[in-house]
């Protein structure tokens, strides 16, 4: 199963979690692999399990939220391994809060972390691998990027992340790049903060349940696969749908207040989308469809 022999590869947030059974995994499978954590410690405590089995492997501690930091993880990668040929782009934050009660330098600091980490690494690997002839990445998304509560920017971060797959899966696919995107569902420390994601995922959806998709995505055996949203949360594994322009679609010379009112009162009413991951109807559709009882 070494499927991965002679490639080298980067996972950030590989400290602990989803990111370090991404490493041990594509380790296992004969790869070279860069363990990039802000917690040094961590870093090292992965790559040392890697060294302890035979695999090749180097630690960074680099951030992923500086741009120059995040150049260096990729110049690391090449440095000790002549090439980067894939990218898990998985490092990231999260916490839960109501909008009311966000606080503003915690919001930053995510989204710094989850989109403008992903961009630079992204970024900065997407050169080294369009010089060398092509790669492939592999950005770590989420489910709630359909919307979830009390994870409004958690959830706003990594709608980006998928939306920024589409775009540079068609930017990058001439230069022989496929770019896909996971979003995965594993008993790490990120759901133990939630009561709600702790009934969701129990103890044995473990890391290394996912690990096998994010492998797969990132090596040669998904050739021809590119721009995709892939979920999965242990037992389930399935394609996200992209977001599309829903039929029908009304035509006027010029659209006034009244106009787009009677366009909802008469035409859409009726085909509101469902909203959230939990798909809550909206509440013009709700009191025709839920029971009077029901709340």
């Amino acid at each position: 199963m070494r499927f991965l022999d002679g490639k080298a590869v980067v996972v950030t947030g590989a400290g602990r979690g989803l990111g370090e059974a991404f490493a041990l995994h594509a380790a296992h499978a004969g790869a070279a692999v860069v363990v990039n954590d802000i917690d040094g410690d961590l870093a090292e405590r992965t790559a040392g399990n890697i060294r302890a089995q035979g695999g090749k492997v180097v630690a960074s501690d680099h951030s992923v939220a500086d741009p120059g930091q995040a150049q260096a993880i990729i110049d690391l990668c090449v440095r000790e391994f002549g090439s980067v040929d894939g990218l898990i782009n998985n490092a990231g934050l999260n916490y839960e809060s109501l909008p009311w009660d966000e606080d503003i330098d915690q919001m930053r600091e995510l989204v710094e972390v989850n989109v403008l980490g992903v961009m630079y690494v992204g970024v900065a690997a997407a050169r080294q691998m369009r010089a060398q002839g092509g790669g492939s990445i592999v950005n770590v998304s989420s489910g709630a990027h359909l919307g979830q509560r009390k994870l409004g920017t958690y959830a706003a971060t990594k709608g980006a992340v998928a939306s920024l797959t589409y775009s540079w899966a068609l930017d990058m696919e001439d230069a022989g790049i496929r770019v896909n995107a996971l979003c995965p569902l594993a008993h790490t420390r990120m759901v133990w903060k939630s009561e709600r994601s702790l009934r969701a995922c129990p103890p044995d959806r473990t890391a290394s349940r996912i690990a096998p998709v994010a492998l797969f995505l990132l090596s040669d055996r998904a050739h021809g696969i590119t721009g995709q949203v892939v979920r999965c949360n242990g037992p389930q594994l399935h394609i996200v749908g992209q977001p599309y322009f829903k039929a029908p679609i009304l035509e006027r010379d010029v659209w006034d207040s009244d106009g787009v009112e009677h366009a909802f009162n008469e035409v859409f009413q009726a085909h509101l989308e469902p909203y959230g991951l939990e798909k809550r109807l909206p509440p013009r559709l709700r009191k025709w469809i839920v029971p009077a009882t029901a709340s």
